[in-house]
């Protein structure tokens, strides 16, 4: 019995560290994986494995999916003159639930924070420009958090695909100062994707 209850305590304690969850909320989880078994664990423990073992992060955007390169890439429908940089995959899988955007787009893993660190090279920024260049890229969209750090990234890329010849556009009305995407509806997603505009000089 020892080995089952540290098991059961091995998984409340991984689940709690889940976004959302906490203590309480993963003790409630693992008591109805063990009271529907054959419903929920079993299932559950197989598609966590498939998911472990299938799992691709994708070369072209940097985008979760079982193939490489992704689906969204790999769809010839999707516009590839349309570009939209967004901090990461959360924020990507957001965008494609409010059905906005039909283009491709490019994951940069972060946000520029020189306190922390965290530079160009480090968010992939020559590759993005790189990209933009290579794939005939004629507008991208800076879908990124309107935080500091958000605003700071946003800025250095749209200067940077200037020299370019780029047309470069933002997020406008729905999203509020410090909001990150992930956690906005789908209606403020979409309201705010359909009233870009330009970035300034």
């Amino acid at each position: 019995m020892q080995h089952d209850d540290n098991a059961i305590t091995r998984a409340m304690q991984l689940l709690a560290r889940l976004p959302g969850l906490g203590p309480r909320s993963a003790q409630r989880i693992v008591l109805q994986l063990l009271r529907h078994r054959d419903a929920l664990l079993t299932p559950l423990t197989e598609a966590l494995t498939d998911l472990r073992e299938s799992m691709r992060v994708c070369s072209a955007c940097g985008n979760f999916d079982t193939t490489d390169p992704c689906r969204i890439c790999a769809d010839a429908r999707r516009r590839r003159e349309l570009l939209c940089v967004v901090k990461d995959v959360a924020d990507l899988w957001a965008l494609e639930r409010a059905g906005v955007h039909r283009g491709l787009y490019h994951v940069t893993g972060g946000l520029l924070s020189p306190l922390d660190g965290i530079g160009p090279e480090d968010l992939g920024i020559p590759t993005l420009l790189q990209r933009v260049q290579r794939e005939g890229v004629q507008e991208v969209i800076l879908a990124l958090d309107a935080t500091v750090e958000g605003q700071t990234t946003a800025h250095y890329i749209a200067d940077a695909l200037r020299e370019l010849g780029v047309a470069v556009s933002h997020l406008a009305q729905g999203v509020p100062v410090g909001g990150e995407l992930e956690y906005l509806d789908d209606g403020t997603i979409a309201a705010a994707f359909r009233a870009r505009s330009r970035l300034k000089d």
